[in-house]
């Protein structure tokens, strides 16, 4: 293997920092003006993989998904459609870490040396990208990093992640007895059509769908699905649609904002009867939500889809009779701690569907539900999908592609519409990943079979009140999850903490666990209450954010030409610094907190501290801070600079602005 041109082309994307990379459960994912060299060395990875299968074609697909738009991302798709196998993620993150052309070419050569690869082997990848402006330029770096290695490549362009990773899975199956379906954008687009169509032909059709595609690649691809569809099946409107425009991308809307916030999108008007839904910025994930007649918020996340999926899919097969060597067909739902826990009790309780639980990432979910007939699997975040096994597929169709009756007892038409409909199901949901578009179209199929209302669908269970806040933490990777994420083996004393804490409420439960994407830790919790969930969350957020806070700091509008402050990471009270708001002693956890920068302009020294929020929240209007006493020494000359955080840990304008004081 000839390595000159990659020490040439190293220098134009050399790795000029100390950041360290870790491929987690997404891939690579962070600010897109860092990402360059990483996806430069993800090229030739996957050309390595490539060659290791025997020339399989590799996916590439960038993209940051949910993210704002100034973040992106890489992550690579094996020939099947699936992630990344686990033993290879530890060499994307040796290759994306190596600093020099020299340590590089190392990596390489261990890998070829380990993986036993032949490297006269052809290496073939493809690559596409979502809406993002920085996603041109980094498919760029990957294209020069899969042709370095002398492979073969194709650009695809736009499309959501769910269509690259059907088309790799496609040309992957191209010549076999399981191909998939035609390898083009618009063979996806005709596959669902026609899956849903026969699904639902003849059934009267349901009121609009109103999407919010989170002005993303979904807003395309589901505007060309539609029309393909036709609107005598299927009619949706689509919001949030503006692309062109990359700083809406997942801004106050898309299924993670929805999820989190539990609350409508902007862009989109929700009226009672109205049934909505949200894609997320690169269309892998998908939340349906209402308002009632009340106009109360309403949401049905992955959860929800999850167990209408079970409960659906469990009557249509008693109904076709169909089994596999003479035994039923084995149905399992797979979750992870996200679920809620009334939904894990409806699954196991009134559906009767063996519950399992992963570690969070669909890639855990998708290897765990393999196991099944048919696997059901979905993040409370709307990401998952529905597996058949080839024994199943194989229980519905002979060799010839025929429907398959050897296994029913009487050929009568109900049995043999609900097979017909099985196998249609089976073409319907991306066996690949977890896919919005496709997941969509399931859910509107059953709906529409079924002439199920989103609030009767609703009904089937209540969920618990819950909450997920992020804290930003000056090391996330000091948080060590265990037990599929559910609690924390370490530092012990949180999970110690929050044992302490959960035991003061009904029905409760909360874990913490650092996040795979972001530089922050996630914390869940549901109680029987609203108000006890609040308490419990906020108890648990605040313990966290001032043992292990990171706070940073925004710019604010300044009256007397205070210099901005940028960045702290401190969270170490100043013991000679007092200040009192409204009078009172800042030296409560609650509410609200000070973030303050001192400097001793004698020396040039300075500090930066955290004080604890006062029990109330008070206007600004009010008389803002009437007495301070900086220093040790009186008689030295400080400068001191406030600004006001909320509960989160998130600059809040609202709560007050910086002051500048000279003593």
């Amino acid at each position: 293997m000839d390595f000159t041109s990659v020490n040439q082309l190293n220098q134009k994307y050399q790795k000029h920092d100390s950041t360290n990379f870790v491929y987690g459960t997404a891939g690579f994912r962070t600010l897109a003006s860092t990402l360059c060299p990483v996806l430069f060395r993800l090229g030739m990875l996957a050309n390595l993989r490539s060659r290791k299968l025997n020339s399989k074609i590799i996916g590439g697909m960038i993209t940051a998904s949910h993210n704002p738009f100034p973040d992106n991302g890489i992550k690579l798709v094996e020939p099947l459609g699936e992630m990344l196998t686990f033993s290879w993620e530890e060499y994307a993150t040796k290759m994306a870490n190596a600093m020099t052309a020299e340590k590089l070419i190392s990596v390489i050569k261990e890998i070829v040396t380990l993986e036993n690869i032949d490297v006269n082997c052809t290496a073939n990848v493809v690559v596409a990208r979502d809406t993002r402006p920085s996603g041109l330029k980094l498919a760029e770096a990957f294209i020069e990093g899969v042709k370095v290695l002398h492979g073969n490549v194709k650009d695809y362009g736009v499309l959501t992640t769910p269509q690259l990773h059907y088309l790799v899975r496609c040309l992957n199956t191209s010549d076999s007895a399981s191909f998939y379906g035609s390898p083009t954008e618009d063979g996806y687009y005709q596959k669902l059509s026609d899956a849903f169509k026969t699904i639902v032909d003849g059934q009267k059709k349901i009121s609009p769908l109103y999407v919010d595609a989170a002005n993303g690649v979904g807003a395309k691809a589901l505007s060309s699905l539609s029309k393909v569809i036709g609107s005598q099946h299927f009619d949706c409107y689509i919001a949030n649609a503006e692309i062109s425009k990359p700083e809406k991308l997942n801004f106050q809307c898309g299924a993670d904002y929805v999820k989190l916030e539990q609350t409508g999108p902007f862009g989109l008007e929700i009226k009672p009867n109205m049934r909505c839904c949200s894609l997320d910025g690169d269309a892998d994930r998908i939340v349906y939500f209402y308002v009632n007649n009340d106009n109360v918020f309403k949401l049905l996340d992955g959860d929800k889809i999850a167990t209408l999926s079970a409960w659906f899919l469990i009557d249509l097969i008693k109904k076709s009779g169909v089994k596999i060597n003479g035994r039923e067909l084995k149905i399992g739902l797979v979750q992870t701690a996200y679920a809620n826990g009334s939904a894990t009790q409806y699954a196991t309780k009134s559906l009767k569907v063996p519950v399992v639980f992963t570690e969070t990432g669909v890639k855990h979910l998708h290897h765990e539900a393999l196991k099944y007939d048919i696997g059901i699997y979905f993040e409370a975040n709307g990401h998952g999908t529905v597996l058949f096994s080839e024994s199943a597929i194989k229980a519905f169709r002979d060799e010839k592609g025929e429907y398959h009756f050897s296994s029913i007892k009487s050929k009568n038409e109900s049995q043999i519409k609900a097979l017909r409909i099985l196998v249609s199901f089976s073409q319907l949901i991306n066996q690949a990943v977890g896919d919005a578009l496709s997941d969509m179209l399931l859910v509107e199929a059953i709906l529409t079979l079924t002439q199920t209302t989103l609030e009767s669908w609703d009904s089937a269970y209540k969920n618990l009140p819950n909450l997920q806040v992020k804290v930003k933490v000056t090391d996330k990777n000091i948080f060590k999850a265990i037990k599929a994420d559910t609690e924390l083996a370490e530092p012990a004393e949180v999970q110690k903490f929050i044992n302490n804490q959960v035991k003061n409420y009904s029905r409760a439960r909360c874990f913490v666990r650092p996040s795979g994407t972001e530089d922050v830790v996630r914390i869940y919790s549901e109680a029987l209450t609203q108000p006890e969930n609040e308490k419990l969350s906020k108890a648990v957020c605040e313990y966290i954010r001032l043992q292990f806070g990171n706070i940073e700091s925004e710019s604010f509008e300044k009256s007397d030409g205070a210099v901005s402050i940028t960045r702290n990471v401190s969270n170490v009270q100043h013991r000679g610094l007092k200040i009192k708001y409204n009078g009172k002693l800042l030296n409560s956890c609650n509410q609200i907190g000070v973030w303050v920068q001192i400097n001793n302009r004698s020396t040039g020294t300075k500090t930066k501290s955290i004080i604890n929020g006062e029990t109330e929240i008070f206007s600004p209007s009010d008389d803002p801070l009437d007495e301070y006493l900086v220093g040790k020494d009186k008689n030295e000359k400080w400068d001191v600079q406030l600004a006001f955080v909320d509960i989160n840990g998130n600059w809040d304008s609202k709560l007050g602005q910086n002051y500048h004081f000279s003593f």
